[in-house]
């Protein structure tokens, strides 16, 4: 009865499960699968697409970029240079006699003066004292020849009536000429110290403009002195560009030239009068003389940069929106066959209103970036569109 009780105890505590409780298992799996497989499906279809394809990368944005080809066009061959303004023809003036003390200067830097005009008197007080004496000797010298000139005529009527021989009207004759000859000494000496009295004063070799004085009233002067004033003979300018040997061999005698004084924004027109023969051989640079008429603004020694009309060339033109620079030179962007930018080094020539010429760099087919070029870089990708050229 024990046992039997016991095992009863046994059987209850561990009841086996009934057909409902299976059945209620199942559902739960069979929902959880069901789950599982909706799960799995929506992620599918949310990884690979619609349709079963795989999803494609989102597009990239390429920028749409204005190109232009410029081809080529006779655009004026501008060489710019600097160089210092001077007087074409600079006369310098000094003293020309034996000098002395200055009493007068009679001209400034700046006033216009006529050839021969006085700029620098000399103290010659001296001198015209001695002029004074040889003019009192001409006048004792005529005094002379006149006495001579009385007696022998008076010997020609005695020697008729015998008192006087042949020989005493030749010596007689001699002693007038004498007489005669030394006036005219007396006359040459006269003339030359008046000579040296003139050239006392300083004077203009030509008409011009006085560009410097240094010489002041007091002040003792002889040729050792130098040049006291430098006039520029008849106001007449110039420029001396230095231009590099390549561009001194394309210029000629006459092409015209635009001078610019530094400091200013004034123009003036010229044209080459003189090309150096010679090279200097540091910095293989020429000279290209450019004539220039008077100006207050053009000062001898002033700083001025030009621009000289050397001809026309055919070469690419672009606007000045295409073109940069940086630390290495100037440089535009060029779209290549596969549309990406390529760096393209460039020199140039004329820039003017109509816009920037190429001389280097360029052969006027390629696709060069009309703007924008700022926010690209080489090797980008770009979807050009072409713009008429000028």
């Amino acid at each position: 009865m024990n046992i039997e009780s016991g095992i009863v105890a046994d059987t209850a505590e561990f009841d086996l499960p009934t057909e409902d409780t299976r059945r209620a298992r199942r559902r739960r799996r069979i929902i959880i699968a069901v789950g599982l497989v909706v799960v799995t499906l929506l992620l599918a279809y949310f990884l690979f697409g619609r349709g079963g394809q795989k999803p494609t990368a989102p597009a990239v944005n390429i920028p749409r970029v204005t190109v232009i080809v410029p081809g080529r066009q006779p655009v004026a061959n501008i060489i710019s240079a600097t160089g210092n303004l001077a007087a074409r023809r600079e006369m310098p003036v000094g003293v020309v006699g034996e000098g002395g003390m200055v009493t007068q200067v009679l001209v400034e830097p700046g006033d216009w003066v006529a050839a021969g005009q006085t700029l620098a008197v000399i103290e010659r007080s001296v001198q015209v004292q001695q002029a004074n004496s040889l003019a009192a000797s001409i006048s004792v010298a005529r005094a002379d020849a006149a006495l001579a000139q009385a007696e022998l005529d008076r010997a020609r009527q005695l020697v008729e009536r015998g008192f006087i021989s042949k020989a005493d009207i030749d010596r007689r004759t001699a002693t007038r000429d004498a007489a005669n000859a030394r006036v005219a000494v007396a006359q040459a000496q006269l003339g030359e110290q008046r000579a040296r009295i003139g050239r006392l004063d300083i004077r203009a070799p030509a008409a011009g403009l006085v560009l410097t004085r240094a010489v002041e009233p007091g002040q003792v002067v002889n040729p050792s002195n130098g040049a006291l004033f430098r006039l520029a003979k008849g106001g007449e300018m110039e420029l001396l560009a230095r231009l590099p040997e390549a561009d001194l061999t394309r210029l000629t005698v006459g092409v015209p030239a635009e001078v610019t004084p530094v400091g200013t924004s004034l123009n003036f027109h010229g044209q080459i009068w003189q090309l150096s023969p010679v090279i200097d051989p540091q910095t293989r640079q020429g000279v290209a003389r450019i004539a220039l008429g008077f100006d207050k603004a053009l000062r001898p020694g002033g700083f001025a940069a030009t621009r000289i009309m050397g001809g026309s060339v055919d070469a690419p033109l672009l606007p000045q929106s295409a073109v940069m620079g940086d630390a290495k030179g100037n440089y535009v962007y060029v779209v290549g066959t596969d549309d990406k930018v390529v760096r393209r080094d460039i020199s140039i020539g004329d820039v003017s209103d109509t816009g920037v010429s190429i001389v280097k760099g360029l052969n006027g087919s390629e696709r060069v970036v009309l703007s924008a070029g700022a926010f690209l870089n080489p090797g980008d990708k770009v979807v050009p569109e072409l713009q008429a050229a000028r």
